[in-house]
């Protein structure tokens, strides 16, 4: 029990709240979908950090952040009534903090029109409790959605995409904005559009769970994309096809042409920079800094030079404390004191996984190599 001098205490704070940052732009998004003006305190208002706390059992320091934007319940036994449905619907304690800190006015919103309906239609596709209350808590805006209107249409659209309701549990927790768009003109026109251009069903499925945003952008967006990649002369029916669109529209033209400048200033020719976006279009996805720094660290030695680099684009990709200076350190090592009767080549020494290199260069030679910080950035277990 906490004592009731804590609980007025934060109460007393609440009410004089000019000492706390602003609400984020997420608690405005809620003031929008759960309520068309802020509650004013009445006569049978209680503070919210201390309803929370006395009633509900969060910790101060939650019930201080879910009071950031609201500072009153109008209506306790309304709250009441949400929460006990909440966890009737299986929402743990986590699930009802990590909602009522992202959207606090989801306590003064009607049971029935606003949360029971959205609810019932995660149960009637087919998702158990624990999938629905992580969906929602992570993104309870779809709690402003209409339930008929916009949720049924768009599960049902990510449903005839996957071919089942399997992986929408999955792809909805990484991924609850699909719950926001119109999936009919955004989803399935781009889906139907990249087919057409003969991307396969399970690559399109696989993108869909790793690049989720991607296939939200209007469609004739898309189609520009396309159309920008196909400038580049990658061929539709390559598996690099989907890659690059995806990297293509990442990037607006603008930091497209500062991307290319880049590679230019750090010795690439034309023809070059076409190579590397045919083979590895995600190094363009990579920011203009970290590309200058790896081929900093690739041609400061003298044992590689640019053609190295544009047949083996993919190391632009490498961490360079983590992978790329680590092992040119153990690399150099060895070499001085001619320990390696093969040598490798640098690109191959810095392709192969962290578990091969640590085995094949790393503990056979422990003694000799010491105790050196680079160890401290290499991923032990793989």
């Amino acid at each position: 029990m906490v004592p009731r001098v804590y609980i007025t205490l934060i109460s007393l704070s609440l009410n004089n709240p000019s000492h706390l940052r602003k609400p984020t732009i997420f608690y405005s998004l809620s003031l929008r979908l759960f309520s068309s003006s802020r509650p004013r305190k009445s006569d049978s208002a209680v503070a919210l950090s201390d309803y929370l706390i006395s009633q509900h059992h969060f910790s101060p320091e939650i019930a201080l952040k879910a009071s950031s934007s609201i500072h009153f319940v109008k209506n306790p036994k309304r709250s009441d009534l949400i929460l006990s449905y909440l966890r009737e619907s299986g929402f743990t304690q986590s699930h009802i903090e990590k909602l009522v800190i992202k959207a606090p006015r989801v306590l003064t919103t009607r049971l029935d029109v606003t949360i029971k309906p959205k609810i019932k239609i995660f149960q009637e596709f087919g998702f158990d409790s624990s999938e629905i209350a992580d969906i929602v808590s992570s993104d309870p805006w779809i709690l402003g959605r209409s339930a008929n209107n916009q949720l049924g249409p768009s599960i049902s659209a990510l449903k005839s995409v996957l071919g089942s309701t399997s992986g929408l549990p999955t792809l909805l927790k990484r991924c609850g904005c699909f719950l926001k768009y119109n999936l009919e003109k955004t989803l399935l026109p781009n889906i139907l559009f990249l087919t057409s251009c003969g991307v396969s069903s399970s690559q399109i499925v696989k993108y869909l769970f790793n690049f989720p945003r991607f296939f939200l952008h209007k469609p004739e967006n898309v189609k520009d994309f396309v159309r920008r990649v196909d400038e580049m002369g990658i061929d539709r029916k390559s598996k690099k096809f989907l890659a690059a669109t995806v990297v293509m529209s990442s990037m607006s033209v603008q930091s497209w042409e500062l991307k290319l400048k880049l590679f230019q200033n750090l010795g690439l020719s034309e023809d070059d920079i076409m190579f590397v976006f045919r083979r590895v279009p995600q190094v363009f996805s990579i920011s203009r800094r970290k590309i200058k720094d790896v081929i900093e660290v690739l041609l400061c030695k003298g044992k590689m030079d640019i053609s190295s680099i544009v047949n083996h684009a993919e190391l632009l990709i490498c961490s360079v404390e983590g992978r790329l200076k680590p092992r040119l350190e153990v690399f150099e090592i060895l070499e001085r004191k001619n320990l390696l009767a093969r040598k490798p080549r640098l690109t191959s020494l810095f392709k192969i996984s962290d578990k091969m290199f640590l085995g094949k260069y790393v503990l056979p030679y422990s003694d000799e190599l010491g105790d050196v910080q680079w160890l401290k950035g290499v991923k032990i277990n793989e």
